[in-house]
């Protein structure tokens, strides 16, 4: 995880990523999955050229199972853009890049 990168758990979602004055991109993850491990870079890629404009989190599904069953998280990694307190965009699985700026890229602004 990267220095831009904020680990946010059930008691914190709210105040970090619903209430946040700037677009937020949750990466739902978990230690085991494959998948997750294998975007982390991306994500923290991401962090590093959106800061400013784009918060990026990342939350652990086995340590906070509150916030993912609210958001219907089924799988992960499981990326989601949050702006002005809702969901916005959401995407199963590890996603390239590209895909991910495109997300992100269509909410700022």
């Amino acid at each position: 995880m990267s220095e831009r990168t904020i680990e946010v758990a059930d008691d914190n979602f709210d105040a970090e990523v619903l209430k946040s004055e700037t677009p937020v991109l949750v990466d739902f993850w978990a230690p085991w999955c494959g998948p997750c491990v294998a975007v982390a870079p991306t994500i923290d890629s991401l962090a590093s050229e959106y800061a400013g404009k784009v918060k990026v989190c990342k939350m652990n599904v086995d340590e906070n199972k509150d916030t993912p069953t609210t958001y219907g998280v089924r799988s992960i990694p499981f990326l989601a853009v949050f702006k002005g307190g809702e969901m916005v965009q959401a995407v199963a699985g590890a996603q390239p890049k590209a895909k991910l700026a495109q997300l992100l890229d269509g909410v700022i602004g």
